[in-house]
């Protein structure tokens, strides 16, 4: 299979999210690294629509190279298609803008994810946010980089001093669970934890987490296209990827916990849920 190390950035016609003409900057702000944002919406459809306009150059440039890299490989839209990828065979799980709350919000965490699935597992993941000039790699077997460096996870033992992220499922209404759960665990975690922080993309607060930059992740509800790339850079980090319970993730679970092993163990018993109620343990 050829590298994703090698076909990374080897494109140079590949389009960067940019805003549809005429949506002038939120409150007049100020342009970052060249991103013109785009005006907050103010309408569900309104959303749905932008979010369309804004994707489909990059989308279809994307298909073009993707299709020359592996030939007949199918294509999983990470915003429309939420559905657990397929058992056997490949699939591209694919978001060119990851994140499209905080780009229509003019903030600057978002990024194009970009994952190959074979036979329901991650084997190569590419993550890159543009305003921050940062890409994140991993292949199945040969570890995970950030602009070219090997990554590890944080070496800390005492959650006390751990600073956490979580997030929720996108469209969570259809996950009433989830929801639930996600309040649940973020009182559990609180008074345990520095701090708990939602800091964009969910593929990309894994890849922070699989960085040492944050000290775990959690989230509940199912969120696979999210989860994919992430969980792989996480791997091959040498994070441990599991749901809130302890066993390994993998596509379909209804939770996901990323920690390096001084800290997963504590978090797992401030998040193991008991009939749905959490049950925190110190």
């Amino acid at each position: 299979m050829p590298s994703i190390r090698t076909r990374a950035g080897a494109h140079d016609d590949v389009p960067e999210p940019a805003r549809p003409h005429g949506r002038p900057r939120p409150g007049g702000g100020r342009a970052t690294a060249g991103h013109t944002a785009a005006a907050p919406v103010t309408s569900f459809d309104e959303l749905t629509a932008v979010y369309g306009a804004l994707k489909a150059p990059a989308v279809a440039v994307m298909r073009r190279h993707l299709d020359a890299l592996r030939p007949g490989v199918g294509w999983a839209d990470g915003w429309e298609d939420r559905a657990a990828p397929p058992a056997e065979g490949e699939v591209w799980v694919v978001d060119v803008v990851n994140g499209a709350v905080q780009f229509l919000q003019d903030v600057p965490q978002f990024c194009v994810s970009l994952t190959l699935v074979r036979d329901g597992e991650p084997v190569a993941a590419a993550l890159h946010a543009p305003l921050l000039s940062e890409t994140y790699l991993a292949a199945l077997g040969e570890g995970a980089t950030r602009n070219g460096v090997p990554i590890g996870p944080s070496a800390k033992t005492d959650p006390a001093v751990a600073v956490v992220a979580t997030t929720h499922p996108p469209f969570v209404t259809r996950q009433p669970e989830a929801a639930a759960q996600a309040g649940r665990s973020l009182a559990a975690a609180l008074p345990r934890v520095a701090a708990v922080r939602d800091l964009g993309p969910t593929s990309w607060q894994i890849a922070g987490t699989a960085a040492g930059r944050l000290d775990a992740f959690w989230e509940f509800g199912c969120d696979d296209a999210n989860l994919l790339p992430g969980a792989l850079v996480a791997r091959e980090a040498g994070a441990l990827v599991t749901d809130a319970e302890g066993q390994p993730w993998s596509a379909g679970s209804d939770s996901c916990l990323v920690a390096p092993a001084g800290l997963h163990g504590q978090l797992v018993e401030a998040l193991r849920t008991d009939g749905g109620v959490v049950t925190a343990v110190r």
